[in-house]
């Protein structure tokens, strides 16, 4: 994810450890529902990323974007993840009677956080690496998003979120499932290999983008991702899960 920079589409109440299948088998499960998304998605990403370096019209909409963003300053990561992570997908949600509007404030502002702490990550990373685009640089960032950042802290902080929300704020039952064996394994690594199809080949594609631009990017693909996800999951009721990338 943002790879993260992602979301959690957690459906239902938590079963049974009788009834859950092995935390391979969802995620496999999972990433074959995500598949041909995930492939559309990502050559949505390439196509605009080609586009900026080879289209001056793009490249000149682009860079007014960037000089946006640099007018705004941290409210633009704030207000896009928000738009795109939280509030866009809770009103197709809406339409279903999934998620009431606690659930939707509360989703929207999880992801205002989360805006802020993507954007950071992608600062830190050039920071870090620098901002070229060589196969070392692009490897380095790719290899932090999704085997330091998304494992350790992205997936299991949105799945501790999005279990709460679904819990409709029960902490009891989220502490409860906690508290159980294996939570890690149950919970996190499902997502985590649902995923890795979607967001290891997107994040190498957002990481080509001047960093400015690198968040905008996430948040589009992390938007159609998410409404992709809400419409299986009405589609079917099986969990489902996103994580951003870098996100």
């Amino acid at each position: 994810m943002p790879a993260g920079p992602g979301a959690a589409m957690v459906r239902a109440t938590m079963p049974s450890a009788s009834s859950e299948p092995s935390p391979w088998e969802s995620g496999l499960q999972g990433a074959r529902a995500n598949l041909w998304p995930g492939l559309v998605l990502q050559a949505v990403a390439l196509i605009l990323v080609g586009c900026y370096y080879e289209v001056p019209a793009v490249n000149a909409a682009l860079a007014r974007l960037m000089e946006f963003r640099g007018r705004v300053g941290l409210g633009f990561p704030v207000v896009s993840t928000a738009l795109c992570g939280g509030l866009l997908p809770y009103l197709y949600l809406r339409r279903s009677a999934a998620y009431d509007a606690k659930q939707g404030a509360f989703l929207v502002l999880f992801w205002a956080y989360k805006g802020i702490e993507v954007d950071l990550l992608y600062r830190f990373q050039a920071y870090l690496f620098g901002t070229g685009h060589g196969a070392a640089t692009l490897g380095a960032k790719v290899a932090v998003d999704q085997f330091i950042y998304s494992p350790l802290l992205a997936v299991p902080g949105m799945t501790v979120a999005y279990g709460l929300m679904d819990s409709h704020f029960n902490g009891s039952a989220v502490a409860a499932d906690w508290r159980r064996p294996h939570w890690y394994r149950r919970r996190v690594l499902p997502v985590l290999i649902s995923n890795i199809g979607i967001w290891l080949p997107a994040v190498a594609i957002i990481y080509l983008l001047p960093t400015p631009l690198q968040l905008p990017l996430e948040n589009l693909v992390l938007c159609f991702y998410t409404l992709v996800l809400a419409y299986q999951s009405r589609a079917a009721p099986v969990a489902a899960a996103a994580a951003a990338g870098p996100a």
